[in-house]
């Protein structure tokens, strides 16, 4: 037996059923409760078998296990879901949308059927490809396929991956996260569908039979998100019609089957928005028409407080407001209109109108400038030579 270099530590010829097998190393170490256990390394070569000793003593003295675990990524993810993410501070509709992202698309096989300790970037990017070419089946004859997922959907299944797996090695039930050597996938920006000012009177004129025509016609009027303006309240310090201004303090989204109001995500979505003259009008005639609604339900009524309720003073289900905008366009010749368009219109006519970027960022609620770029990036033909005629004139060109 040939003697081991210094460092090299217990690294030996193997035998196995009397035959050379290649090598055989060893070291000690003591776990995190102290107890004192025995990592053996095998190779062909001496060379393989101190790298292997080399490797498990840099995750030692980095404090991580010596080896990888052996559970799945799915049962992992599984734990993971009804631990980390139950307790994480994350606003409850994003820990329910990470919990499906995962339940969907991370945990099923093949890919949750990996092991934690067997996990490589490959694995990860090869999920990536395979979400992208993923299609949905079409019940038209002839008809394209369609992707299906979105670019904005693959990003988050990867954002759910590498936070569970940011739990195994915290954990230590990994070294290192394989995620991180992936790229975050890319989102490609669109540019927001838009109306004109006057395909949007129109859809509004279609919706003005609803209950929820103030909803909308708000929306449309100052931007905002559906759930930000579901969310408004009658209280003086939110909605101030004397003043003409409202303020964006909380939104409401379905969570599983429950309504549920939290903060606005970021802090430049708790913003304060001027309404027009005509806005606090149809407003004051809605509180009236509300005051009445509380009258017909008696002891039935809800005293919520909501600007926008039902018929029984509880909070509206977003979901409502789009089925409304939805058969409004439907009804008048325009298509795939939602509620986002009504938003995206405001945020396309403030532009085209001279409004400066960063003024249309701030009433959004953008969390930047760039943003607001990137989904309002076209101008329109008329913008566009206004601006080109008049520099040119400056010029005198």
């Amino acid at each position: 037996m040939s003697k081991n270099a210094n460092g090299e530590g217990s690294i030996y010829k193997w035998v196995k059923d009397g035959k050379p097998s290649g090598y055989k190393g060893a070291l000690s170490y003591k776990d995190e409760n102290d107890v004192t256990k025995r990592y053996v390394a095998y190779g062909r070569t001496r060379a393989e078998v101190k790298a292997k000793l080399d490797k498990a003593r840099e995750r030692l003295s980095a404090g991580s296990p010596i080896k990888d675990a052996k559970t799945t990524v799915g049962d992992w993810l599984v734990h993971w879901r009804a631990t980390t993410l139950a307790v994480s501070d994350r606003k409850e509709s994003t820990r329910a949308l990470y919990a499906n992202l995962s339940r969907g698309h991370l945990e099923p096989e093949p890919f949750g059927a990996i092991r934690l300790d067997k996990l490589k970037p490959s694995d990860i990017d090869a999920l990536v490809l395979r979400m992208k070419t993923q299609t949905k089946p079409v019940k038209t004859e002839g008809a394209e396929p369609v992707r299906a997922l979105s670019d904005s959907t693959i990003r988050q299944i990867y954002t759910v991956l590498r936070a569970g797996l940011d739990g195994a090695v915290r954990d230590g039930l990994m070294a290192r996260n394989p995620a991180v050597a992936v790229a975050r996938p890319a989102v490609e920006r669109r540019e927001a569908k838009h109306l004109d000012a006057a395909s949007v009177a129109v859809v509004l004129a279609a919706a003005q039979g609803s209950r929820y025509y103030p909803a909308l016609a708000l929306i449309a009027a100052t931007g905002l998100r559906r759930g930000e303006a579901l969310a408004l309240s009658w209280d003086r310090s939110i909605v101030n019609l004397d003043e003409g201004w409202l303020k964006v303090r909380s939104t409401v989204g379905r969570v599983g089957k429950a309504l549920v109001f939290s903060e606005p995500k970021t802090e430049r979505s708790r913003r304060t928005v001027p309404i027009s003259p005509a806005v606090v009008a149809m407003l004051r005639k809605h509180k009236a028409a509300q005051t009445a609604d509380r009258l017909r339900a008696g002891n039935q009524w809800t005293d919520s407080g909501l600007v926008f309720t039902t018929e029984f003073g509880t909070a509206v289900d977003p979901r409502n407001l789009l089925r409304v905008v939805e058969v409004a366009a439907k009804s008048v010749g325009v298509e795939h209109v939602g509620v986002h368009t009504l938003r995206h219109s405001a945020g396309t006519g403030w532009l085209e109108s001279g409004v400066h970027i960063k003024a249309v960022s701030d009433l959004l609620g953008h969390s930047s400038i760039s943003i607001t770029g990137d989904i309002y990036g076209h101008t329109s033909d008329d913008t566009a030579r206004k601006a080109i005629d008049g520099w040119s004139g400056a010029l005198g060109l």
